[in-house]
């Protein structure tokens, strides 16, 4: 647009020395207002900011050419010269104000969209933090209710096995069971073998079914059946003599169902005497077969 609005000066100024047979008068103030003219005309703010101005400053500029070109007096030439120089000085002040404000303008375009920003990234992260804090309240109630459960669970199983512990001691309390740390033991005296024998007995049958019915109804429960004589006879003779009586008794329970894999045999002889072996009395209480039944779901304990 600049370059169009300087062509009437221009153009004025061309047609008014091709009218003349001699140069135009010009002054020195009105080639400075030409100067300043092309310099108004290459600021691009001018055309954007003072269009209305530089046209009134353009009209001023071709009054004071076309002064010049007639060959009027100096001095009304600088007075039109000095009215266009005065024009141009406007068009450029307005282009600079205008400038300056809209710069101002934008840059509180620039801080709004910045805060608008920085708004955004603050409800973002404030989004995230409430989405954060949501999912470890969540974990933690998760983490809660699994620990509650497990206790319960394991309170539960721990009422369980007592239940069944005090059921267990309940079947066997007719065969006089003890409870020790190894586990519930039964002892059978030697009303299951015949003197110096290792068959067993009609009698240590019977006896022998009450234990086997225990075990059907309590499967997790292992037994260890330990075989113990009196000091008659060799230490040699009375060992394999108990190891027999206990692999008897094994054979008798799983002859009843027991899983041969729950029963476990260990043959002490004459060791580990309950009474002295002075007596007749003494030795027959020597002379015993202990089974041991271990907690649920656990082997029996060795003897120490």
């Amino acid at each position: 647009m600049s370059k169009m609005l300087f062509k009437p000066a221009l153009l004025a100024l061309a047609i008014t020395l091709a009218a003349c047979s001699s140069a135009p008068t010009t002054t020195s103030l009105l080639d400075q207002t030409r100067g300043d003219y092309m310099a108004a005309q290459n600021n691009p703010s001018v055309a954007q900011y003072a269009p209305v101005e530089f046209r009134q400053a353009t009209a001023a500029l071709d009054r004071a050419n076309e002064a010049a070109a007639r060959k009027d007096d100096p001095a009304e030439v600088d007075k039109l010269a000095y009215l266009a120089k005065q024009r141009i000085a406007v068009a450029q002040e307005v282009a600079k104000q205008k400038g300056a404000e809209a710069s101002v303008a934008d840059s509180a375009r620039q801080r709004d969209q910045i805060r608008l920003e920085a708004r955004t990234v603050e409800a973002e992260q404030a989004k995230r933090g409430a989405e954060q804090a949501q999912a470890q309240a969540e974990t933690a109630k998760a983490q809660a209710d699994a620990a509650r459960m497990a206790t319960e669970s394991q309170a539960a199983a721990t009422r369980d096995a007592q239940a069944k512990a005090d059921a267990l001691a309940a079947q066997l309390a007719d065969l006089q069971a003890k409870q020790t740390e190894r586990g519930i033991v039964v002892t059978f005296g030697d009303v299951l073998f015949n003197t110096d024998q290792a068959q067993l007995t009609e009698g240590g049958q019977r006896t022998l079914r009450k234990l086997a019915d225990v075990l059907a109804q309590n499967p997790d429960r292992n037994v260890m059946v330990e075989g113990f004589t009196d000091s008659t006879g060799s230490s040699a003779h009375n060992l394999e003599l108990s190891q027999r009586r206990a692999e008897a008794v094994r054979g008798a329970l799983m002859a009843m169902g027991i899983e041969g894999t729950r029963i476990s045999t260990r043959g002490y002889g004459e060791a580990y005497p309950v009474a002295g072996n002075d007596s007749a009395g003494s030795r027959q209480l020597n002379r015993r077969v202990e089974i041991v039944v271990s907690d649920a779901g656990r082997p029996v304990a060795q003897r120490r």
